[in-house]
């Protein structure tokens, strides 16, 4: 028999290479964490270039508060973060990235471009890393801000590029990341150019409604009824439809849980019964929906890509959820469950997600008509519902 160990530590451009399977599934999955990094910055324009359906070019520039030339190294390193420092700072976690991951990872498998600068230096920090390895640091003219590029995404690693699919369908899972993003934070502007050509523009310090129409059209909003609601420690405001507008999927469900994208069961449960009445079981609903609650109470770190999070008490968010859309659909008036815990009074709303108070407000609720049969969405912005097959 042989002594020799069959079980080795992995070089570090392995271990490398497999965090970024957890973490980049396809280009959209890029997308989502270098706008997510912006929106952490303080943000308050975004500007996204995609080439090629993502495979040539992902970037992302934004105003943010950019770094210096010791954080901008660090930013690449695995695990390395300015949002969480202790293990007790995963328990409240107030930002939309935490874990350090992501720069790392994608960098790993692309040819990959960091430019950032703090507001006020004279000079900011280029740097350059082609599979993970750094290949140039150098000073750069830069304004305030950070721009990101991601080139030849898994160039390095033929096994996950042949499973991309083709640029349309790339495209369609990059718009629906960059309108669920714009959604999520609608005073952020934003904007989407594919291969030269500008797709989306949205100013900034819009309204949710202004956001929903310049995504989705002016009749579309004819079809929705507004949200507000609070108690029991949360507040839920947004925009719910009508049930005679119901869909055949749930591809124009968007929930927001302190201003993160994220799906939970409890939450798809509620939205079902508060429509059970009223819209048949093989319809779905047009929801827009924003939760703030004390970060304490959630817990996000369920999924390698945050998609999925856990309440500490889902009855009582799946009881809110129902009382707020019941009540804007004028099924029940807005009763909150019975308990200790005192109402969210306004002065104490969180304001993790929302670093320049900006938390989305619906307009007040608008006149009872609407424009015959279903509002559609624009040819020309209307994406989501209509993803092609992977």
């Amino acid at each position: 028999m042989t002594s020799e160990s069959l079980i080795r530590v992995l070089p570090q451009d392995v271990i490398n290479k497999i965090a970024a399977g957890e973490v980049v599934e396809r280009p959209a999955s890029v997308l989502k964490e270098l706008v997510e990094n912006s929106l952490d910055a303080g943000a308050t324009r975004i500007e996204v270039e995609i080439a090629a359906g993502g495979r040539k070019l992902v970037a992302v520039r934004d105003n943010g508060e950019g770094m210096s030339r010791d954080d901008a190294l660090l930013s690449v390193e695995r695990h390395a973060t300015s949002k969480i420092r202790t293990a007790d700072d995963i328990e409240r976690i107030s930002t939309l990235g935490f874990r350090g991951e992501a720069l790392a990872a994608i960098a790993s498998v692309s040819r990959f471009r960091l430019a950032t600068a703090r507001h006020g230096d004279p000079f900011g920090t280029e740097v350059l890393i082609t599979g993970g390895k750094i290949s140039d640091i150098r000073d750069i003219g830069l304004p305030g801000g950070t721009e990101v590029e991601v080139r030849d995404l898994f160039f390095n690693v033929p096994a996950r590029r042949k499973f991309l699919r083709s640029d349309e369908t790339e495209l369609a899972h990059i718009r629906q990341t960059f309108i669920i993003q714009a959604l999520s934070h609608p005073a952020i502007g934003m904007s989407l150019k594919v291969d030269g050509r500008d797709v989306h523009r949205l100013p900034e310090k819009a309204s949710l409604e202004d956001r929903i129409r310049d995504i989705f059209g002016v009749e579309y909003i004819k079809g929705l009824r507004s949200v507000h609601f609070e108690a029991r420690g949360m507040r839920i405001s947004g925009y719910v439809s009508l049930p005679t507008f119901g869909r055949g999927d749930r591809t124009e469900q968007y929930i927001f849980i302190n201003g993160r994208a994220a799906s939970a069961p409890v939450l798809a449960n509620a939205l079902r019964e508060a429509y059970r009445r009223t819209m048949p079981a093989d319809r779905h609903p047009s929801v827009f929906l924003m939760l703030a609650m004390n970060p304490e109470t959630v817990d996000v770190n369920v999924h390698p890509t945050k998609k999925e999070v856990r309440f500490r008490r889902p009855s009582e968010v799946r009881d809110a959820v129902i009382a707020a859309v019941s009540a804007a659909l004028g099924e029940a008036p807005p009763r909150a469950p019975s308990g200790p815990m005192p109402p969210l009074s306004r002065g104490a709303l969180p304001s993790f997600a929302y670093p320049h108070g900006n938390f989305p407000q619906p307009s007040a609720p608008r006149p009872s008509g609407v424009a015959d049969g279903r509002p559609q969405p624009q040819d020309q912005v209307s994406p989501v519902a209509r993803l092609p097959a992977d």
